[in-house]
């Protein structure tokens, strides 16, 4: 199954963007193994660095590019299709076409390739009203 931003970004909640993207590998099991400098000096191309910061605008910093869940520390731009060391010689659309790429933090960027959705804990939290924190304002002072 080929993974497209078009089709990414018809799911609204943070659940069904990680379901569609999710690849379920394996600890320790490396996509480049040997070759792994290939993609270190990809990343460090500068074709690379602009492409990122156009999907990093493009997503306003923000999770699977989804409003409300900002990424609050590095952000990282991960490639919705796993690339190979042949997509690096063959020079593969999916290396920098922002079709194929979209903003995560580390922590999704590795339950996403391990089918892990228990990060999806992560972001649940309980939604606030006023006065929440003010026990003698919400009538809550004697129960």
């Amino acid at each position: 199954m080929e993974r497209t931003y078009s089709e990414l970004i018809r799911f609204h909640t943070l659940k069904e963007r990680f379901d569609y993207l999710k690849l379920g590998g394996r600890v320790g099991e490396d996509t480049f193994g040997f070759d792994r400098y290939l993609n270190q000096i990809f990343y460090r191309s500068s074709e690379w660095k602009t492409i990122r910061q156009f999907v990093i605008l493009r997503d306003v910093g923000n999770e699977l590019g989804l409003e409300g869940y900002p990424i609050t520390g590095k952000i990282y731009i991960h490639h919705m299709n796993p690339i190979t060391p042949e997509d690096i010689y063959g020079r593969s659309e999916h290396l920098l076409d922002p079709k194929y790429l979209i903003s995560v933090s580390l922590r999704m960027h590795n339950a996403i390739t391990y089918g892990d959705d228990s990060v999806l804990d992560y972001y649940i939290y309980n939604e606030r009203t006023p006065n929440d924190t003010c026990p003698w304002k919400n009538g809550k002072l004697y129960e």
